[in-house]
């Protein structure tokens, strides 16, 4: 073991050439990355991470959400392990970075810890978090949410995406349908990584975000039926237009949450026209509402003036309308310890920081629910994410990877 282990340093090229490699996996025109939940672009990258991990002795679990467990002992290997990592799948053109970083920072940490033969009390794991973004099957944070006892299982095994299939047999057909019962592998912490996915690090001049806690979220889909009709002959005071009532409920949602300034923010991110005919007036449209904000009193009035204002303008267009909740998340706070491991070891490595709220959801948001958890950020060009061109600078990623192997280091060896 080292004499010092506070001159241990990770090697910022290996996190970098890493991260590209992976990058390639479902690359995108505008060098970003697809690789959607469990599809072969997800299963190739899987199969990549746990390849690196075996080749530095790690073992791996793998449970029925398909959540990869990547072990390496410690000195007491019964007592549960310190884990690190976030998620591997992107959104449908995403970037380099989001979720992924927080996977390979964990690994280069295993890598660094293990050509230096340092040893920790309890074992160090890398986490893979399954459909973390939701965007083929909803909700987001899915796997993470079934292992901290907030989502069933059998209603995750059950989600579908668009051309009807289901996520429990994706995970038997790319072979991730683990053995191990989801939430049966037990874990003594969550450390995870992670671009900040806004402007905030950027805009004051910090390298690293030490995460208090998240945002309280709130998701639903909606319906609004009107009448198919014949474009030409129907004439506009007799029609029933589903898409003309929908329009008007998603710039009400827009303005609700700028009533609400300044941490309010409300998306609407996918919207399904039917029957989507060019001559026929559109009968249904079915589209996602995502609202969120750091107080859970704000984001339940805005729920309310979101139901409100739908009924309202269905009222006023002759359509129908129905709202389904299909997600609540409360706002999170995270252990103290856990902010406090990676505010010290920040402080040591010299690196400047500051507090932050996470805006974004993350798997860390769900786990805390049944093991301490904390967060690191690091900036992103812009704070631009969940897009191709996601930009992080690879000196912000190795201080970041620097700062979660010490901070696991002192949790792991309490």
């Amino acid at each position: 073991m080292m004499a010092d282990i506070s001159k241990l340093r990770v090697n910022g090229s290996r996190l970098w050439a890493s991260l590209m490699e992976m990058a390639e996996i479902g690359g995108t025109e505008k060098g970003g990355s697809c690789r959607l939940a469990l599809t072969d672009e997800d299963r190739v990258g899987r199969d990549l991470f746990v390849s690196w991990c075996r080749e530095i002795g790690c073992s791996i679990d793998i449970d029925d959400m398909g959540n990869i467990f990547a072990r390496r002992d410690g000195l007491q290997s019964s007592l549960p392990p310190i884990a690190m990592g976030s998620h591997l799948d992107t959104q449908p053109a995403g970037g380099k970075f989001d979720g992924v970083y927080g996977v390979l920072a964990g690994l280069e940490v295993l890598r660094t810890l293990h050509e230096n033969n340092v040893e920790t009390k309890v074992p160090l794991e890398v986490i893979v978090w399954t459909n973390e973004e939701g965007s083929r099957f909803a909700p987001a944070m899915m796997s993470s949410g079934v292992y901290a006892g907030l989502i069933e299982k059998e209603f995750a095994w059950s989600r579908k995406d668009v051309n009807g299939a289901s996520l429990h047999g994706e995970l038997e057909r790319i072979g991730y349908l683990g053995p191990t019962a989801c939430g049966e592998h037990k874990i003594g912490g969550l450390l995870e990584p992670h671009i900040e996915q806004g402007p905030i690090l950027e805009d004051n001049g910090n390298t690293i975000g030490v995460v208090s806690g998240g945002q309280g979220q709130r998701w639903f889909d909606v319906v609004v039926s009107g009448q198919d009709s014949h474009a030409g002959s129907t004439p506009m005071p007799s029609r029933k237009d589903a898409l003309v009532a929908a329009a008007a409920m998603v710039t009400g949602i827009n303005r609700i949450a700028l009533e609400n300034a300044p941490f309010a923010v409300t998306t609407v991110g996918e919207l399904l026209v039917k029957p989507n005919s060019r001559n026929t007036i559109p009968g249904e449209v079915a589209f996602s509402i995502d609202i969120r904000h750091p107080n859970d009193d704000v984001v339940t009035k805005i729920a309310d003036e979101i139901r409100t204002l739908c009924e309202t303008e269905a009222a006023s267009n002759s359509v129908s309308v129905e709202l389904d909740e299909i997600w609540i998340k409360p706002t999170i706070h995270f252990n103290e310890d856990y902010i406090n491991a990676i505010r010290t070891s920040a402080q040591m490595l010299g690196y400047s920081h500051q507090d932050i709220v996470s805006g974004a959801g993350h798997d860390a948001c769900q786990v805390c629910e049944v093991a301490p958890t904390g967060m690191i950020f690091v900036p992103c060009k812009g704070g631009l994410s969940h897009n191709e061109e996601e930009s992080a600078e690879p000196e912000h990623l190795e201080a970041g990877c620097n700062v979660l192997m010490h901070a696991a280091i002192q949790l792991a060896n309490n």
